[in-house]
C-alpha cells in the first residue's frame, strides 16, 4: 500500500474485478480494496453484475484497513443518500392468518385426538387385561 489511506476517507477507484461476494476497486496503480456484497448499494443485491461491471469509476468510502494483511475493506453505499423509508398506509391494516380448524362429530375414541384424560382410563383398563400383559 503505497498511498495511505485513512478510515472514513472517500476516494474514487475503478472497478477491477467482480466475484459472487463482492467487487475489487483499484484506488491507485498499488492499492486494491473489496466491496461487500452488503455495501454495494442500499437494499438487497442478488447479483453484483446488476448493479457494477469492470471499468466503472465509483467512489467509495474506506471502512476498514488491515495493514499487516494488505486488505482495505469498502463501501459504495456510505457514499450515498440512504433512501426514505416507505411507511405502510395507516388505513391498511396487516394481513392475518387464519388457522383451519377441522372440527369432528365422531365420538369414537379410537379415531383422530383425545387428549390423555380422556385416554387414562382406557389406558388404565387394558393393563389390567391378562391378555395384554406379556408373560
Amino acid at each position: 500500500m503505497s498511498t495511505n489511506y485513512e478510515i472514513g476517507a472517500v476516494v474514487a477507484g475503478k472497478v477491477t474485478g467482480i466475484q459472487a461476494y463482492g467487487a475489487f476497486v483499484a484506488l491507485d496503480e498499488s492499492t486494491q480494496g473489496l466491496v461487500h456484497i452488503s455495501e454495494i448499494t442500499h437494499g438487497y443485491v442478488k447479483d453484483i453484475n446488476d448493479h457494477l461491471k469492470v471499468g466503472d469509476e465509483v467512489q467509495v468510502k474506506v471502512l476498514s484497513i488491515d495493514e499487516a494483511k494488505g486488505k482495505i475493506g469498502l463501501s459504495i453505499r456510505a457514499t450515498e443518500e440512504a433512501p426514505e423509508r416507505t411507511e405502510a398506509p395507516a388505513n391498511k391494516a396487516p394481513k392475518k392468518r387464519q388457522a383451519a380448524v377441522k372440527t369432528s362429530t365422531n365420538t369414537d375414541s379410537s379415531e383422530g385426538f383425545n387428549t390423555l384424560k380422556d385416554k387414562l382410563q382406557e389406558w388404565i383398563e387394558q393393563s389390567k387385561r391378562e391378555d395384554l400383559i406379556k408373560k
